[in-house]
């Protein structure tokens, strides 16, 4: 029976680049595999098959012959499913696959090569703490005082877990070694699955009298005070890392990390963009025909600026200088000024009288809308 077309077995087109093949035999080796599938005839020649083909359309070489001739082209060059031993999947692909499979690395499979112990030192856990802060602060820095829960060695026994005066034992069941090791045959040879110890939890030691105080787990939780500088220029979101300030780590490893993220208060008055701050100022109608020296609240405290004669409503100034801080530079950004012209209400009849006379001279028309109109329309509306 003739074989079927290799890129028809990974389920690829031909133009497929090496990630994408490699991707597809991924997926079809997890699911056909015949650890996966015991005894199941048809699942170990499916998976033989697609090995096949992936041996050849993961070598450039081979790809290429194949491409242009054809399953005449590559004849011998996958012959049995792994007849020429494992070169077929270069740059770790084969290692890194099978390692999705069982769990493991390529070296645990077959009783060999590098792995990580289960009872080796492991990093503590990172803890993540939110602090809220007032613009002002996030503007030009702050000191804090965390109060942190986190897990601290016992000071009954030392972090030992074990009732004074007792230590701990090595675990019988792995000899210490903190893992399980049963071998098997497959249609490879001899594989070998490495999983944590039950008895100790990988610790490769257990406890027989455990301490009263922790329980046997050789730690407490407490709350440990944290000084903390918050660099002027820190925003809503803003992260700062801790190094060290974590939870403990674990047979002897560092510490974790504890990350502080930021949350700001929103001002009164003013909106922030980057390293800039906006400010709207209200002014009225007369100074912004007639100009005026106006006070601006900056976060520095007020300022005087001249407001030009004519000036008019939305009009944008900038002051140089009085923004926020840069995180890393510590130059400041500017602050923006909106100009808000406020349009006067209740006026008087001598007002009115002024503000007609104004537009007369100005050449302009003013149909003013009685308190009468507004009935009418009203009226209109019943």
């Amino acid at each position: 029976m003739s074989k079927r077309d290799y890129y028809e077995t990974l389920g690829v087109s031909r133009d497929s680049d090496e990630r994408e093949i490699k991707k597809a035999y991924r997926k079809l080796a997890m699911k056909y595999h015949p650890d996966k599938n015991s005894g199941n005839k048809e699942s170990e020649e499916k998976f033989k098959e697609i090995n096949e083909a992936y041996q050849i359309l993961s070598d450039p070489q081979k790809k290429r012959a194949y491409d242009q001739f054809g399953h005449a082209g590559v004849d011998g060059s996958a012959q049995g499913g792994f007849g020429g031993g494992f070169s077929g999947f270069g740059g770790g692909g084969f290692e890194d696959i099978f390692g999705d499979i069982f769990g493991g690395g390529f070296g645990d499979m077959f009783g060999g090569g590098s792995r990580r112990s289960h009872n080796a030192p492991q990093k503590g856990r990172d803890i993540k703490y939110g602090v809220n802060i007032k613009f002002e602060e996030a503007a030009f820095g702050v000191e804090r005082e965390l109060s942190v829960d986190r897990h601290e060695d016992c000071e009954t026994c030392s972090g030992t877990g074990a009732k004074p005066g007792t230590s701990r034992k090595t675990c019988p069941t792995c000899g210490g070694t903190g893992e399980i090791r049963q071998a098997r045959q497959t249609m490879f040879g001899s594989m070998v699955n490495v999983s944590a110890c039950h008895a100790c939890g990988g610790e490769g030691t257990i406890v027989e009298e455990p301490c009263q105080t922790c329980h046997g787990s050789g730690k407490v939780k407490k709350t440990k005070k944290i000084s903390i500088k918050i660099p002027a220029g820190v925003d809503e979101g803003s992260v700062i890392k801790l190094s060290g300030e974590g939870e403990p780590g674990v047979r002897g490893g560092p510490r974790g990390d504890l990350y502080v993220v930021i949350s700001v208060e929103p001002h009164t008055l003013f909106k922030r963009d980057g390293y800039d701050i906006y400010y709207d100022i209200p002014i009225t109608f007369a100074q912004a025909a007639l100009g005026d020296e106006i006070e601006v609240p900056t976060l520095d405290g007020k300022v005087k600026y001249k407001i030009a004669e004519g000036t008019q409503s939305g009009t944008v100034f900038r002051l140089r200088g009085k923004g926020i801080a840069h995180l890393r530079s510590g130059a400041r950004g500017d602050q923006y000024v909106k100009v808000v012209v406020e349009v006067p209400k209740n006026l008087s009849d001598k007002q009115k009288d002024i503000l007609r006379n104004f537009a007369k001279e100005s050449g302009e028309e003013v149909h003013e809308q009685k308190s009468s109109f507004f009935k009418k329309v009203k009226d209109m509306l019943k």
